[in-house]
């Protein structure tokens, strides 16, 4: 099993994962590679809590240009995760 650090890039701070924390549900960038198994497992070692469901999307870059040149931003992978008990301090104190 891979190390929690490694699996949990960081929090999506937005006025909508705010929303959803608020209800339970709290939404982080992690590892491409990762699976909705790792990604729960994750959650629970790191933030000593229970996680009833996980909800996975890729986030596709945008392309954008700076003059002539043009570029794209990384893709990214996003996670939804609904607890069954507990919260998480992080989402706490924003």
């Amino acid at each position: 099993m891979r190390n929690p650090a490694d699996i949990i890039m960081r929090p999506v701070v937005s006025e909508k994962s705010m929303d959803l924390a608020s209800t339970g549900k709290y939404v982080f960038y992690v590892d491409k590679k990762s699976t909705k198994i790792e990604i729960k497992y994750a959650i629970e070692e790191h933030f000593n809590v229970k996680v009833d469901k996980v909800h996975t999307m890729m986030v596709t870059g945008k392309m954008k240009k700076q003059g002539k040149t043009e570029g794209k931003r990384p893709d990214r992978k996003k996670a939804i995760v609904s607890l069954k008990s507990g919260t998480i301090q992080i989402f706490d104190g924003i």
